[in-house]
């Protein structure tokens, strides 16, 4: 039969990808509504309305040192999630992520879907891509060349079925548009996670950002719940990994929060996910609803968190906080 021998929580960030002078370059778009902004009460607010609310400690947390030590801490959690990735040894690894209008457009937004092709495309093109003058190392998200990745077919069709048979309404999709490539939650893993010959993947994509079928936390939790019974009810012996891609708090770090979500994540129950204030769950926020659905996946399993780095960019408190987590 087979089994879940370890889960892995991580943020997918650009910010993983640059070095800090990129960061604080980042920060300039910031002000002219790049991104939206909410402040710790979930409310939509202006970068103007959000300085002027801002502690006068956050200085601090943008001097040059201290990005620097943030980002040497987010490369060695990633690191080791990857060593700890290549010592488990898994046969397949199912992934859950959300998708930003990269393959999901207004046409056609489900709130869950699972990929069942033989294989998922990854096209450079069409990915989100941040370019910053040469000086502070432009990178795309994420500088891979277009390839096929490996995608276990029969046992994503499994989970669809099992889906449908427990009440989860599951959309599906054996293949791309010709210019369209995987989400950046599933680039990221490959990119970033996995070393050596790419492992086959089940890849879960949920509406984490987009109103108005935004999954909520709970049917995320249960979603997870659901796919852990269904994986362990697959007749091979294939030992499995899940891993869940996105988060923390961004783009206003808010780290009372992160920390309260991080308890939950560890301890938590059904309840506690769904007592979540869904209102602070937007834009960047949204993806805690990746790990929730991990939550579910992992239920019994141990926690051990890596890192947790708020990673500040500007005066006004944006940025993303990264966490890096595994479950045994």
């Amino acid at each position: 039969m087979a089994k879940v021998i370890l889960g892995v929580g991580s943020s997918h960030s650009p910010t993983l990808l640059m070095e800090p002078p990129a960061w604080l370059a980042r920060a300039g778009q910031d002000d002219v509504h790049i991104h939206a902004l909410h402040d710790f009460e979930g409310a939509r607010v202006s970068y103007e309305e959000l300085l002027a609310k801002a502690s006068p400690a956050i200085l601090k947390e943008i001097e040059m040192d201290v990005l620097w030590k943030r980002h040497e801490a987010n490369q060695k959690a990633v690191a080791e999630i990857r060593t700890i990735l290549g010592e488990a040894k898994p046969d397949v690894i199912l992934v859950i992520g959300d998708d930003h209008k990269e393959v999901f457009q207004d046409d056609n937004m489900p709130a869950l879907s699972v990929y069942w092709g033989e294989t998922l495309p990854y096209k450079p093109q069409g990915m989100m891509k941040w370019k910053y003058d040469q000086d502070l190392r432009a990178t795309d998200w994420y500088p891979q060349e277009e390839r096929e990745y490996p995608v276990a077919s029969k046992l994503a069709r499994s989970l669809i079925e099992s889906l449908m048979q427990r009440d989860f309404d599951v959309a599906h999709s054996r293949h791309y548009q010709p210019e369209q490539g995987m989400s950046h939650s599933f680039g990221y893993v490959y990119y970033k996670m996995i070393e050596g010959d790419p492992i086959p993947i089940v890849p879960v994509s949920i509406n984490t950002y987009y109103p108005p079928n935004q999954i909520t936390p709970a049917r995320a939790y249960n979603l997870g719940g659901a796919i852990r019974e269904i994986i362990e009810s697959w007749p091979a012996n294939l030992r499995v990994a899940v891993i869940a891609t996105g988060g923390l708090s961004h783009f206003v770090v808010d780290e009372d929060f992160d920390r309260r979500f991080l308890d939950i994540m560890a301890t938590g129950t059904l309840e506690d996910h769904a007592s979540l204030p869904r209102e602070k769950l937007q834009s960047g926020n949204s993806e805690f609803r990746c790990w929730s659905a991990l939550a579910g996946a992992v239920q019994g399993m141990k926690m051990d968190l890596i890192d947790y780095v708020p990673c500040y960019r500007s005066p006004a408190g944006t940025g993303c906080a990264m966490a890096f987590a595994v479950w045994h």
